[in-house]
């Protein structure tokens, strides 16, 4: 069955009302309406005031119970205060798990769970926050609905991990207090802030944090993984920069996010376990029940290799990495997670690396191997899968494939739409530096750095992408691919796909050596020129028209059909324009500190001080399914001519973008005429 029919995305049609995201009313208007409660914290808790408590933990009487069960009540927590004190009444009917086993609460709100699920003497015991109620927060908004149990803390790690427990509590008892059943809502979903520094955590307070606190109609925000680049020290400090939100936060596990000392996988992601809670988990809000998977297996092993298609996984030893995989713990939980969910609920499923992709879609390591397993446990439930890691924006609807996914993992069409969230980061944290002095990191499929704002209609969703630091309404980028620009994109690209010590130190071009794109020549038309459009949130039933002057709209060719086939060559100008020619890499000085010279990505990897040049490749806009094209008539008349592109994406919202453009017989000079005033 296909699953697509029974699942609707929310629209609004093709009208201009479409077109008011952004939309500020005059700074008159505004003056006059502004109430002394316009400067008061945004965000959910504005309205029900703040819940900031804990889990209540009752320890043993003697300080060492060991026994097979774990027991406690779910409650209305009346006074806010997170102890289940005298006639405060337990609430039936919440659903209460040790990370397999899933129990629903008596009318008294109590419950009783094996403790020791898997055979396991550590366990994380967590319920899933109904609809109608909130779970309470801590200092920093992030949700309190569970708790570890670790008798003797983790193994000694670089960062800590999880502390000791002791002895087996007596009793865990868990609060909340009546919510809203909203079945209207938005919610933020940001994939991979990922700051390797602490300069970088200022670019996710700058791009992220800072826009989130200035709204107030988000119900939480929800980060797909990859939170943090490898230094999980740097975890308080952006702990506290996004609660500036002032809604909660939910976090999913990924491959930055692991203690990459840890001996084995059972003990990869206790780090983010003591910051965050636990790495599988669900929750309710109104008619959607949200799912968060940890599908990074660290460090993969052998046994991930059957198929012959995982050799990275051979010396964990020697060389640990990752793979994608969700583990069969996580499996059965979520079956009997999802016997408890009424079926019309929509399952948002969410997990950082994809479960399939289009950048990366040949690489078993960066998809996930039981796919198929966790379609057909979905199976006609409405769904929808959210991922990230990729640092890329892409959507793949029911029916839609591409050839990698079958050579990696022998899939074929996706029955559910998914939907990876791109990254906050963008190419990380890579580029020139934007007018907010923010690295303008361009995605790999070329859209800017931005996250997603997710509206729920009952079961029905839509999907804006907000460019971070970008207004509202700005949705596509649009340039020419011509045989000028052409000329210069191949100079780069032999230069910088030449080995180092066989090529010249500078580049046989720079920025400056490219001319005007937006002048075509009588050359640019005879030699074929396109209009490249890259709809950033496009996806295969989105719709783009061009219309150049007052001439009839043309339908624009999606260059990505997902039909089966590979990914294309796809070049998208406006994107290489800044991923090929970076003037960072020259940034010198005097100061004396060696690392204020060119800039330094990922784990401290330095680059420059050197020529401008291209970043790596592998982050080039050369394919996207998300890009658009149409042909420039080669008989357009001379002058000045203007294209004027409106898209209608899948929710039936709508977006307008325009460039103006020349057409002429040669160029004209394009620096000053000193000669005329000789």
């Amino acid at each position: 069955m296909n699953r697509y029919k029974s699942l609707t995305f929310a629209s609004c049609g093709l009208a201009l009302s479409c077109l008011a995201v952004g939309a500020h009313a005059s700074l008159g208007e505004a003056a006059t309406k502004l109430s002394d409660t316009a400067f008061l914290k945004p965000g959910k808790f504005f309205f029900q005031g703040e819940y900031e408590a804990s889990v209540e933990v009752i320890p043993s009487d003697n300080g060492e119970m060991t026994r097979d069960y774990v027991e406690g009540k779910v409650f209305l927590d009346k006074n806010r205060n997170g102890r289940l004190d005298r006639g405060e009444q337990g609430i039936p009917g919440v659903m209460v798990s040790n990370g397999v086993d899933v129990v629903i609460t008596n009318r008294r709100g109590e419950y009783k769970l094996p403790a020791k699920a898997g055979g396991l003497n550590d366990f994380t015991v967590f319920i899933t926050k109904p609809a109608a109620y909130d779970v309470p927060v801590n200092t920093d908004n992030v949700p309190q609905f569970f708790y570890h149990h670790m008798p003797a803390g983790s193994p000694e790690m670089r960062f800590g991990g999880m502390p000791a427990t002791g002895a087996q509590p007596a009793a865990i008892n868990f609060p909340m207090i009546r919510g809203n059943y909203k079945k209207h809502f938005k919610v933020a979903i940001s994939g991979d802030p990922q700051p390797y520094s602490n300069n970088e955590v200022g670019y996710v307070r700058d791009a992220l944090a800072n826009e989130l606190a200035m709204r107030n109609d988000l119900e939480f925000v929800l980060v797909e993984g990859d939170i943090m680049g490898d230094d999980l020290g740097l975890y308080p400090r952006f702990k506290k920069i996004l609660s500036a939100a002032g809604i909660p936060m939910y976090f999913v596990p990924g491959n930055h996010d692991l203690d990459a000392d840890a001996p084995s996988d059972k003990n990869s992601f206790d780090t983010f376990k003591r910051e965050w809670g636990p790495t599988y988990y669900s929750f309710e809000t109104g008619d959607v029940h949200f799912v968060v998977l940890d599908n990074v297996r660290y460090p993969c092993t052998p046994e991930d290799n059957t198929d012959g298609k995982h050799g990275f996984c051979e010396n964990p030893e020697t060389s640990p990495t990752y793979n994608g995989v969700i583990d069969e713990a996580q499996m059965e939980w979520l079956a009997n997670d999802l016997q408890h969910v009424a079926p019309y609920k929509l399952i948002v499923l969410n997990m950082h690396i994809p479960l399939v992709s289009f950048v990366d879609m040949g690489s078993p390591k960066h998809q996930t191997d039981n796919t198929q397993a966790l379609y057909d446990l979905l199976g006609d439930r409405p769904a929808l899968a959210l991922s990230g890691h990729t640092h890329t924006l892409e959507t793949f609807l029911p029916g839609e494939s591409f050839k990698g996914w079958n050579d990696a993992l022998g899939l074929g069409a996706s029955p559910i739409p998914q939907i990876i969230t791109g990254a906050t980061s963008g190419s990380w944290w890579s580029g020139d530096l934007s007018e907010y002095n923010l690295p303008m990191s361009i995605q790999r499929l070329g859209a800017p750095r931005g996250y997603l704002i997710f509206e729920f209609f009952g079961n029905n969703f839509s999907a804006t992408f907000k460019a971070a630091n970008k207004a509202a309404e700005e949705q596509m980028s649009v340039d020419f691919l011509s045989p000028t620009f052409l000329t210069w994109y191949e100079a780069m690209r032999d230069w910088a796909e030449t080995p180092a010590a066989a090529r010249s130190e500078v580049p046989p071009v720079n920025i400056n050596d490219l001319p005007d794109t937006s002048i075509l020549t009588s050359e640019d038309l005879a030699g074929g020129t396109q209009l490249m459009i890259n709809v950033w949130n496009g996806s295969r039933d989105s719709r783009v028209w061009v219309q150049i002057d007052d001439q009839a709209p043309l339908m624009a060719t999606r260059t990505q059909q997902g039909e089966g086939e590979a990914a294309q060559t796809t070049l998208d100008p406006f994107a290489l324009k800044k991923q090929m020619y970076v003037f960072r890499y020259a940034a010198k000085s005097e100061s004396g500190n060696e690392r204020t010279q060119g800039f330094e990505m990922f784990n401290g990897a330095r680059l420059g001080t050197a020529d401008p040049q291209p970043l790596e490749g592998w982050i080039w806009t050369r394919a996207s399914n998300h890009i658009w094209a149409i042909d420039i008539p080669a008989d357009i008349e001379d002058g000045v001519h203007t294209a004027r592109i409106i898209t209608r994406d899948v929710y039936g919202k709508v977006y307008k973008s325009s460039i103006t453009f020349e057409v002429m017989d040669e160029r004209p000079a394009p620096f000053f005429r000193s000669e005329v005033f000789e």
